[in-house]
């Protein structure tokens, strides 16, 4: 149950029944971990905090440039040149005093990746390179912990949900295989990216994990559907991705 302080902060969301009292606390329980707290990690933040969920855990290894002050939507001028992840923590702090949040100024890779996500109910990947995403999807598969996934770049944005530690459930790595480990991938200061699709790829992929943290309430998890998202149309289709039986991580 929540504390009666907090019913009123909550009430639009209490009077779903996809959602109620029950959903909230749900929430309120729930422990995430955001990897990347860039494009899509700002506003999935927002959203996520603004949700209630009571446990934030906020992984970047990057400071503030003037140039992502187009689409990441939780940091000022004032930041350029600090840490993400520590602005991404006074942010939380500032806009709910009562959430649980801890920053992590650090890339995770397969060496750290265990420590970072213990205890986690589920891993919001935002990260802007390949080997990290594949750490992260080994990591979540190895500890039984849901991921989902969101990428973007100039009007296109994929978000998708795996469980690849299920035995009939895909991992990312089903998805893209082994060749990316490395961190060569396209960027957007070369490519380019509207500031709006940095922003809807992150809301729908804060959407996803509320769906998935809420245990069926808002229907089916949705693991192993890629959505993806097309700014210039609009439109979105989905995807489903096949377990790849030979997968190093969860096959």
């Amino acid at each position: 149950m929540l504390p009666p302080e907090r019913l009123e902060r909550f009430a639009r969301h209490i009077v779903l029944p996809e959602v109620g009292g029950a959903g909230q606390a749900a929430l309120a329980q729930a422990k995430v971990v955001l990897v990347g707290l860039g494009g899509i990690g700002s506003p999935a933040l927002q959203y996520l905090a603004g949700a209630g969920v009571g446990s934030l855990v906020l992984v970047d290894d990057d400071a503030v440039d003037e140039t992502n002050l187009q689409r990441q939507t939780i940091y000022r001028e004032d930041g350029v040149g600090h840490s993400k992840a520590e602005l991404a923590e006074v942010w939380v702090r500032e806009f709910d005093g009562e959430l649980e949040v801890r920053w992590v100024h650090d890339r995770l890779t397969a060496a750290n990746a265990a420590s970072i996500i213990t205890g986690a109910n589920l891993i919001l990947d935002g990260c802007d390179n390949f080997a990290t995403r594949l750490a992260v999807s080994d990591a979540c598969v190895a500890a039984k912990v849901p991921l989902v996934s969101a990428a973007v770049g100039r009007f296109q944005g994929q978000v998708g949900a795996f469980a690849g530690h299920l035995p009939d459930q895909p991992c990312y790595r089903c998805y893209v295989g082994d060749a990316f480990d490395a961190d060569d991938c396209d960027t957007c200061a070369e490519d380019g990216m509207l500031g709006a699709m940095a922003g809807w790829t992150g809301t729908f992929a804060a959407l996803q994990t509320i769906r998935v943290l809420l245990g069926g309430a808002m229907g089916d998890p949705q693991w192993g559907k890629l959505h993806l998202l097309d700014g210039l149309k609009p439109a979105m289709r989905t995807l489903n991705i096949a377990k790849d039986p030979a997968c190093k991580a969860c096959g």
